[in-house]
């Protein structure tokens, strides 16, 4: 009798660890949005973009990576919060006839202490209004508890009491994509706004499965893209023993990847399934390459030199800011208006913080 106590809690035993080592499937509640190629190479540059330093080539849409297929984009807001070293931009892309917000990622100078520090992050925060939904503390706070929300709040308003209903278009890259993310359900949520599209590049995962589910139903015109060996979208450690607790992208994740004919290389963009975390796609792949991280369809991400959360501004554009106690920085500008021209040479006089 002793023995078959055993073998029927052996059993059982079996069938409770299987049950929990089972990878938790996101639920969806939409049809699948279709992943567009020629708006993941226009978004990608101003993803690229809002990594710019020079806030009067930013703010007047002349820097160097102004240009391109992002030509003649207006800016209503900047924001830098230089408690916390973060950048954020919106404005208007006539030829998308959407608002676009782009969120700076993390400087690539100090990229490395980041993603050995994202090694050990745990879920640390329940998001509001979600059950069981929990999300990384630092990543949240980012975007909800610092001078970017109410800043991003008030040009979104504005944009939308000027143009009218425009599709608003979230992007960022690395910790601004996860910022992009937390953006875009904060729009639909408690702004109730229904017309929003997240894009991200190079993401790490911002939440558990529960979230996960929460925001796939909530804001289903989302894709990740990742880019081969990227390391930063293995992060934090997703563990399948560890369903309930463990970090889980949401999906749509689309990943880059190239393969080899002969002496060409060609890129393929995969669109991975609906689970947030398909086995065929990143994470097939060791996430070991910070230089996969940096470059996005040939775009360079990060910025061009190393700068410790410094602004470079002409003092003519100080008409056009505001600044808190803490040296925060906002450039706002009514939307459609024209805009000082300003010298950016290198003989300009400027002001650095």
């Amino acid at each position: 009798m002793g023995q078959k106590k055993w073998l029927i809690l052996l059993v059982f035993m079996c069938l409770f660890t299987f049950s929990c080592a089972r990878e938790l499937r996101v639920k969806r509640h939409h049809s699948p949005q279709v992943y567009n190629h020629t708006l993941a190479t226009i978004l990608v540059e101003y993803a690229s973009a809002v990594y710019m330093s020079d806030l009067t080539e930013l703010f007047t849409w002349t820097c160097s990576r102004c240009d391109g297929l992002t030509k003649g984009f207006e800016i209503i807001e900047l924001v830098v919060d230089v408690q916390h070293c973060l950048q954020g931009f919106l404005g208007v892309a006539k030829d998308l006839n959407a608002i676009v917000i782009a969120f700076r990622g993390t400087q690539e100078h100090s990229i490395q202490n980041w993603i050995e520090d994202l090694f050990w992050k745990q879920l640390d925060i329940n998001y509001p209004g979600m059950s069981d939904a929990m999300v990384h503390h630092g990543f949240y706070s980012a975007y909800h508890n610092t001078t970017i929300r109410p800043a991003i709040i008030n040009a979104v308003e504005r944009a939308k009491d000027f143009y009218g209903d425009l599709n608003i278009m979230v992007t960022g890259h690395s910790m601004g994509g996860a910022m992009a993310a937390f953006c875009g359900l904060d729009l639909t949520v408690n702004l109730g706004i229904q017309n929003v599209q997240v894009m991200t590049f190079g993401q790490p995962r911002i939440g558990n499965a529960a979230f996960a589910s929460y925001y796939t139903q909530l804001v289903p015109n989302t894709f990740r893209v990742t880019n081969d060996h990227d390391i930063v979208p293995h992060l934090p450690p997703y563990y399948s023993y560890f369903p309930q607790k463990t970090y889980h992208h949401f999906p749509r994740e689309v990943w880059l990847y190239h393969i080899g004919l002969g002496s060409l290389i060609y890129e393929v963009e995969k669109i991975c399934d609906g689970s947030g975390e398909d086995p065929s796609c990143s994470r097939s792949v060791t996430g070991n390459s910070v230089s996969d991280h940096l470059v996005y369809f040939g775009v360079r991400m990060g910025c061009n030199e190393w700068t410790p959360c410094r602004i470079v501004m002409d003092p003519r554009v100080a008409e056009y800011g505001k600044t808190d106690l803490k040296g925060n920085f906002i450039l706002s500008r009514p939307p459609a208006a024209s805009i000082l021209k300003l010298r950016t040479d290198s003989d300009a006089a400027g002001n650095h913080f």
